[in-house]
């Protein structure tokens, strides 16, 4: 007789108020595999996990752990069922230390002491037997986001986890990481683990799982064997069409320099320099994609490019003229047309506890088409976002949630929608498709191309390589701070822009 499901959902609905998030969801996960579930932001997938991991409870259906029903209404619950879940956003004590982290909330008594001990050699030995070796006295906050990641697995596997729940994992994390990270779930599955993957990458789908399920506004709408589909089979089924998953862009016309930096460096707040003499140009009509491992100098180079950082040496020019210091102030470049959709969204680019609505308008509040008289005008704030929202296809379409609520993706579409909106002459880009699904990246792909052929300079930051050298007309490469090479996009390959991304410069090679 067939061992039964690990998990089993039977019939799951739920609703948030008038939004129905799942609709009659029946899903069987079979014991010891790796399972996807794709589709598109607001489809209902996070929310389906969310129940099965105690978050929230079902409205109507059942939940069935090794073929036993079980009630789930807290993580607590899912915990003792033997169900872990890492976050696509950590839920970790950065002040705390590794071994801190992983046993909170787990203590095992009155007596830290005794659970702390207990907690190093229970480390040590999932350490070894996964391959996670990590210092269980580092600081987390200290940590890479990869690093950060591996503790949220080890808390779970801390509190026995059989099943384990991995919500947009590779949003966070570089290429690199991505790959240690899938050698792990392989090592876990060989150790009988089950692992649920949420995500919206559909290379990593075919390169990690056994099966796949599709999910589209709330209902489970495909399943198939992984072997047995393809990246197009998948993106269809999410989207309900069929999806262009590659870039078409027609030859640019390249105008004017519109945006120059010359010699920029600049130092963090530990002293070490973070960018070393960097110069570059940018044309209206151009795509440029700045290529580099995290880390490299990219992020800097936007946040010194948007006023957000000032530079410890070099001159930037603007429409020809050069920027004073008075002058390179976030507000300031937006009124001169520069704009800037930042890498993260949570830190730089939203505030989370305001409305969708207030959100939407960010930085630009005192835009008199916003105001009525001397005050913000709430329905004329509301009819911006409504339009916004259904021209950029935010889920829901609600201006007056939270921000917090909508799901990572949406939450990156109200950003694009506010800055691409506001018909910028310079457009800086970081990371414009991190946590977006195939639907969407495919619209952001199409808007930037629509943007440079109306003679909008772009200057592109992001970890995807494949999305740098589709979008990019030409491509800078960073290390260390320091630009190593630049390629025609057309006369580019993966290799020869690896190499100078680890530093072998054309001077070297």
């Amino acid at each position: 007789m067939p061992s039964p499901p690990a998990i089993e959902l039977v019939g799951i609905s739920k609703r948030f108020g008038a939004v129905a998030a799942n609709r009659d969801v029946s899903l069987a996960v079979a014991a010891g595999s790796i399972h996807g579930i794709v589709g598109e932001n607001g489809a209902g997938k996070s929310t389906l996990m969310s129940i099965l991991y105690g978050f929230y409870e079902a409205d109507a259906g059942e939940i069935r752990i090794a073929g036993e029903p079980r009630r789930i209404r807290s993580p607590a619950d899912a915990i003792a069922a033997g169900i872990g879940m890492v976050h696509q956003h950590f839920m970790l004590v950065e002040t705390l230390s590794v071994v801190d982290n992983v046993v909170l909330g787990a203590e095992g008594g009155a007596s830290l002491k005794g659970g702390l001990a207990k907690a190093r050699a229970e480390l040590a030995r999932l350490s070894r037997e996964y391959g996670l070796a990590i210092d269980p006295d580092a600081t987390v906050g200290d940590l890479s986001v990869g690093l950060q990641q591996r503790v949220e697995i080890l808390k779970a596997l801390y509190r026995g986890a059989q099943i384990l729940i991995l919500d947009e994992p590779t949003a966070v994390l570089t290429p690199a990481e991505a790959d240690q990270l899938f050698a792990l779930l392989r090592a876990l599955k060989a150790q009988g683990k089950t692992v649920i993957l949420i995500t919206h990458k559909l290379r990593e789908i075919m390169d990690v799982t056994d099966t796949v399920s599709v999910m589209r506004r709330g209902e489970m709408v495909a399943g198939f064997r992984t072997a047995e589909t393809s990246p197009p089979a998948l993106a269809e089924a999410m989207v309900g069409r069929r999806v262009l998953l590659r870039v078409e862009k027609p030859p640019r016309q390249r105008g004017a320099a519109v945006l120059e930096a010359v010699g920029l460096s600049c130092r963090d707040a530990r002293g070490t320099e973070t960018l070393r003499d960097v110069s570059l140009t940018l044309h209206a009509g151009e795509i440029v994609g700045i290529a580099g491992v995290a880390g490299n100098g990219q992020s800097e180079l936007l946040e010194v490019l948007a006023g957000l950082v000032q530079p410890t040496r070099g001159v930037i020019r603007l429409g020809g003229q050069i920027l004073a210091a008075a002058d390179r102030h976030p507000a300031r470049l937006r009124e001169r047309g520069l704009m800037h959709i930042p890498e993260d969204r949570h830190r730089s680019g939203l505030v989370t506890a305001f409305s969708a609505a207030e959100n939407a308008i960010l930085g630009y509040q005192g835009d008199p088409a916003f105001r009525a008289g001397p005050f913000l005008s709430p329905s004329r704030i509301e009819a911006h976002a409504l339009t916004a929202f259904a021209a950029y296809d935010v889920r829901p379409p609600d201006p007056a949630l939270k921000t917090a609520k909508f799901s990572g993706g949406n939450q990156q579409k109200i950003v694009l929608a506010r800055e691409i909106e506001r018909h910028p002459q310079v457009l800086l880009v970081g990371q414009p498709t991190r946590g977006v699904d195939i639907g969407a990246i495919e619209f952001i792909h199409r808007r930037l191309i629509e943007l440079r052929d109306a003679g909008v300079a772009i200057l592109l930051v992001s970890v995807e390589l494949e999305e740098v050298m589709a979008l990019s007309d030409r491509i800078i490469a960073l290390c260390g701070g320091r630009i190593t090479g630049e390629r025609a996009a057309e006369a580019a390959d993966e290799r020869d822009l690896g190499l100078l991304m680890a530093g072998v410069t054309d001077e070297a090679a």
